[in-house]
């Protein structure tokens, strides 16, 4: 960067921090607007930490199998994803089934039931119908008064008679699109669809005859017809093009028409409520103050390790908190427990990029190099670091959202946004200001600091240590898996996400805040189930309760029905029992086990690209696996509940394993041009000294990311403690992974394999 002149540096100090002071006063803004009751600036929360929309529907006619049931839930879902997300803003939907013939779909941040009824629609059974019947008779034909379609006979009839040319289950998709016009050449807004095999046998006989006889073939749905397209000619390779219509948003809805109308039962609904937040209120404020807190320790911390570039850092990790705020509130993006997972994982992210610079700059200025030189230099070779820790991130956050869903999506999504954010404001603002500090007058090298020499742990030599403790950690894990297993209980203790379980609806004689059924009544329902896994949802403008528990037995239905009438006066017949599904279904556990896999597997492949070498790849990725095992182990040993949170926290250890490894294995590859004839002993004390140099960087990140976490543990409610404390550990087994165990499998894969670099 060319250095400022003392104006320059002025101006920009004033500038960066006219832009904190605004960011600022928007942050508060939208923070308070938050927990207010009116429509102003907040953020769009989760059904986890703000509530929102339950609808129940319930089959019609006879009931569906089980494969019918989760085929429809996942349509359901996808539909939400990829229909409303525009609208809703939303990858955090839950769908799950409610005993044999029902599904409950729960849709956060929406506060009118019967707006998200219309605009979801309800999952029938959409029909293709021949404009006549074999007889020539007209199954349709316009009302007289209105002009709108209507049958001439029912349903049951045009299917019996063959009239019913393709269903929606035959249609494997249908979206908006443009099409050219081939008379004027304008685009204009067309519905395509594709058909399976079996649609597109009977669309090719449907539209041959229709088309010779100068006919139409009506689309009917939800007991109207949403399209009467006249055939022009014969389809016969299961891609049709549906045209005529007024604009973009006519086609979008006719397509999502079909969609819905693909399901393979027919649903009518049977109830829908404003649930209140399955986390309780308090689970967001304390997160935002143990959030507030552990920043303020950190930007601490940094000013009092680093000293003038650390300022330099605080300020621009305040105006990376003030940024990430503002696009979340801007671009209205649904924030949830994992949300708040990838944010801190991103903070973290955030101050090593500084650590690095600033490691960096005082390695300069002990060589010694004028300050201005070091600052230049440290930048600089802090660039490859930086840059291959956080494209590896961004690389994994990118296939999370792309090929992840639900949880996994929400959590890439706010991910990507503060990967992003952190190297802007590491590699942008920071070093603005640190040239800007220089410009106005602190150019003693007392204010940036000289590395001090250290001497060389020798890490290497006890590897043997840190791998046997590491196998014993994993061993002890999957020794309690067997022994969970053996006694009869699950490996892991999953969950009502994972395993479904009952939902209890109790009508109270008043109306109860969540916070007072948190603190009044929940005791009571754990001392019946011996679960505090407990979700309560406040059913808005009445006096309902939903407690979601572990699956009852009849036994236990009943104790907490005479509970409730011993201590709340509740009579047996307004207490409501049943069994519910699990709301991560397989579909979606396939899903996000596919998604993590491709990510680690890009991730090996960047990384053996840019250090050229399989031995670190490999290296970087045993130690991530081993860092998930070692959190499995804690989660298999204290029992700590399964649910959606497990999976934002073992993603998160993940991102922060590898961009952790990877600063180190920056340094070796730096060091490794001083090697003469790679012997062991040599390459012995390249890796030792790499690992010694980075140390104090090292330390410093995992200490700031340690303390947003311990603060979350510290100060946040149960349901949130329960996430961070196998992040914690796993946060903690992160930093000790790229110390003691990735570096030594380098080493001795480079000692026993020299030479072999694919």
């Amino acid at each position: 960067m060319k250095r400022m002149k003392k104006g320059q540096g002025v101006a920009w100090i004033i500038a960066l921090l006219a832009a904190l002071l605004l960011l600022g006063y928007l942050a508060v803004d939208v923070i308070s607007g938050t927990f207010a009751k009116d429509d102003g600036n907040k953020l769009k929360l989760g059904l986890d930490l703000a509530g929102g929309v339950s609808i129940t529907y319930e089959a019609v006619g006879e009931t569906p199998t089980e494969e019918q049931m989760q085929d429809t839930i996942t349509k359901i879902k996808s539909r939400i994803e990829n229909d409303l997300a525009s609208d809703t803003t939303t990858t955090e939907a839950s769908v799950y089934p409610v005993g044999d013939d029902r599904i409950t779909v729960e849709i956060p941040g929406v506060t009118d039931a019967n707006a998200m009824l219309e605009q979801l629609g309800t999952p029938g059974t959409i029909y293709f119908i021949a404009q006549t019947d074999a007889s020539g008779n007209p199954n349709y034909q316009p009302n007289s008064m209105t002009g709108a379609y209507e049958l001439t006979k029912d349903i049951d009839t045009l299917i019996a008679d063959g009239s019913v040319v393709i269903q929606g289950s035959q249609v494997t998709d249908a979206s908006a699109t443009y099409q050219k016009d081939q008379t004027t050449g304008n685009s204009q807004p067309v519905v395509s669809i594709s058909l399976n095999d079996e649609g597109t046998k009977s669309f090719a006989e449907a539209t041959t005859k229709a088309a010779s006889a100068g006919e139409t073939i009506g689309i009917y749905y939800d007991g109207q017809f949403v399209s009467v397209p006249r055939v022009n000619e014969a389809i016969t390779t299961g891609q049709a093009v549906i045209n005529g219509m007024t604009d973009y948003e006519e086609a979008e809805k006719l397509a999502s028409y079909i969609r819905i109308g693909g399901l393979d039962i027919e649903l009518q609904e049977l109830q829908s409520e404003v649930v209140g937040a399955s986390l309780g209120g308090d689970a967001l404020k304390t997160s935002l103050m143990a959030a507030g807190i552990g920043l303020l320790i950190v930007m601490v911390f940094m000013i009092i390790v680093y000293w003038g570039p650390g300022v330099a850092a605080a300020l621009a990790l305040a105006i990376y908190t003030g940024l990430m705020i503002f696009i979340l509130w801007a671009f209205d993006v649904t924030l949830t427990l994992p949300g708040i997972a990838g944010i801190i994982l991103s903070i973290g992210m955030a101050v090593d990029a500084n650590a690095i610079i600033f490691s960096r700059i005082r390695e300069e200025n002990a060589s010694g190099k004028s300050v201005a030189a070091s600052i230049d230099i440290g930048f600089k070779k802090a660039m490859s670091a930086i840059v291959d820790g956080n494209v590896t991130t961004l690389i994994a956050a990118a296939v999370l959202g792309i090929f992840g869903s639900g949880t996994v999506k929400g959590f890439a999504i706010t991910l990507a946004i503060g990967v992003l954010l952190s190297m802007f404001t590491a590699l942008i603002i920071t070093r603005l200001l640190i040239y800007a500090f220089y410009a106005v007058g602190l150019r003693d090298v007392k204010w940036y600091g000289k590395a001090k020499e250290r001497k060389t742990v020798n890490f290497i030599s006890k590897r043997g240590v840190f791998f046997i403790a590491s196998l014993a950690v994993i061993s002890v894990g999957l020794i309690g898996m067997s022994m969970n297993s053996a006694k009869g209980n699950k490996a892991l203790n999953f969950s009502l996400e994972f395993m479904g379980g009952t939902a209890t609806t109790v009508q109270f004689d008043k109306e109860y805040t969540l916070e007072e059924a948190d603190e009044q009544i929940v005791p009571y329902v754990a001392e019946i189930t011996g679960d505090n896994n407990i979700q309560t949802q406040v059913v808005d403008g009445s006096n309902q309760i939903i407690f979601k528990t572990r699956s009852l037995e009849l036994s236990e239905r009943e104790a907490l029905n005479e509970t409730m009438e011993t201590n709340f006066g509740v009579k047996e017949e307004n207490i409501q029992s049943t069994n519910i599904g699990s709301s991560i279904s397989k579909e979606m556990r396939s899903e996000s086990i596919v998604a993590v896999l491709i990510a680690v597997f890009c991730m090996l492949i960047y990384i053996w690209f840019r250090f050229k070498d399989i031995r670190f790849a490999t290296s970087a990725i045993i130690a991530l696996v081993h860092d998930v095992l070692v959190v499995l182990a804690l989660y298999a040993v204290a029992r700590i509940s399964v649910g959606s949170a497990f999976i934002a926290c073992m993603l998160t250890v993940v991102g922060y394993s590898v961009n952790d490894t990877i600063v180190i294995f920056d340094r070796i590859r730096e060091n490794m041009k001083s090697l003469r004839n790679n012997s062991p002993e040599e390459v012995k004390e390249l890796a030792n000294e790499s690992v010694t140099q980075t140390l104090s960087r090292t330390l410093s990140t995992s200490f700031t990311t340690v303390v947003m976490v311990l603060m979350l543990l510290i100060l946040g409610v149960t349901s949130i403690k329960e996430f961070a404390l196998p992040l914690l550990v796993g946060m903690t087994c992160g930093t000790y992974s790229s110390i003691c165990i990735a570096t030594e499998l380098w080493y001795v894969f480079k000692v026993r394999f020299a030479g072999k670099k694919k």
